[in-house]
């Protein structure tokens, strides 16, 4: 009967003692604080990526801190290390480097704080619960195959003669946006055309940045004067580029098609407006933000639910016919 009786007590005491650590987890909004480390604040659309995020989470009544790593992997590291002394309950992440930034999601993860990747992709090796990015892939196989069907409009019987400027080598968003403009590019002229090929002239790095896209193509016009198209990984280097162009005395599209894989930056949708501009692929740094600090609260409240290793915003091809969905004169970017 006492072997019963102690038994008993026990399993009452394990029932407590996991009620109290469920209790100890899951919190109420009031209670949450959420840490975003963003690697920099260098191009408009991380600034407006982390004021989303602060705008959100003031929206769903948390904390959310965040610190900018000024393009710096290892004060990266170091930010992450600070917002884990502050008590943060989720750590959202946006790596400067996919494998430099592995050590940080597991020492999150040891310390009990779940880790959410923003935006940029991290290498299968970290901790972490899910990616938030917009569909990369999807984004640019539209915008591959808006290219192949502007050509036939605008230049009809040319071949596509490209200069490709490119983010940050061995940046893993980069090359899945490129990737997927190259397939659609590929699918849209075999069913089109019953045959598939196209030519990049020259491959330059921008760094994601406006002044980075104006010298990369000022060196690409140089060399290969008989460009026809402009791909750029995002936004602020086409418009950049496009800067160039205009400087070497040759007409956005009319002389070069100029389109990018993905952002939707505001100025590149008003010129899409004005037809000086052909297309982008939706990346909205709100969207991710939002959906980022969402899942961040759910985790910190502790709901029971599933994620995906990686989450995607929904994949859009933003051109003159539906730019005045998405455009938006007052936003940050």
């Amino acid at each position: 009967m006492m072997k019963k009786v102690r038994l008993i007590v026990a399993l009452l005491m394990a029932v407590t003692l996991l009620s109290f650590a469920v209790s100890a987890v899951a919190k109420d909004e009031s209670g949450i604080t959420i840490g975003f480390s963003q690697y920099t604040l260098g191009a408009p659309y991380f600034k407006a990526q982390v004021e989303a995020a602060k705008a959100k989470a003031e929206e769903l009544g948390v904390k959310l801190v965040a610190i900018d790593a000024q393009d710096d992997m290892v004060k990266q590291l170091g930010d992450v290390e600070d917002l884990l002394s502050q008590g943060i309950d989720v750590l959202i992440l946006n790596p400067k480097d996919p494998k430099g930034l592995v050590p940080a999601t597991k020492k999150a993860t040891a310390a009990g704080v779940p880790v959410i990747i923003i935006d940029s992709s991290i290498d299968p090796s970290a901790d972490f619960v899910t990616t938030v990015q917009s569909n990369n892939d999807e984004n640019g196989e539209k915008v591959g195959e808006w290219l192949v069907q502007e050509m036939s409009r605008l230049m009809p019987g040319q071949r596509i003669k490209m200069a490709l400027i490119s983010g940050a080598k061995g940046n893993p968003v980069g090359k899945a946006r490129r990737n997927g403009v190259f397939k659609g590019i590929l699918e849209e002229q075999l069913r089109s055309q019953g045959q598939a090929g196209f030519d990049i002239l020259a491959q330059g790095w921008g760094n994601w940045q406006h002044e980075g896209g104006l010298e990369a193509m000022e060196d690409i016009l140089v060399a290969h004067p008989d460009v026809n198209v402009l791909l750029a990984e995002n936004d602020s280097m086409a418009l950049g580029a496009m800067r160039a162009i205009e400087n070497a005395g040759l007409t956005p599209m009319k002389d070069i098609i100029i389109c990018a894989a993905a952002d939707g930056q505001k100025e590149a949708l008003q010129l899409i407006k004005e037809g000086k501009y052909g297309a982008t692929g939706m990346n909205s740094p709100v969207l991710t933000a939002h959906m980022a600090v969402e899942i961040a609260v759910e985790i910190a409240k502790g709901e029971e639910k599933e994620y995906p290793k990686v989450t995607y915003t929904p994949a859009i091809c933003i051109t003159k016919e539906n730019v005045d969905q998405y455009y938006d004169p007052n936003a940050i970017f």
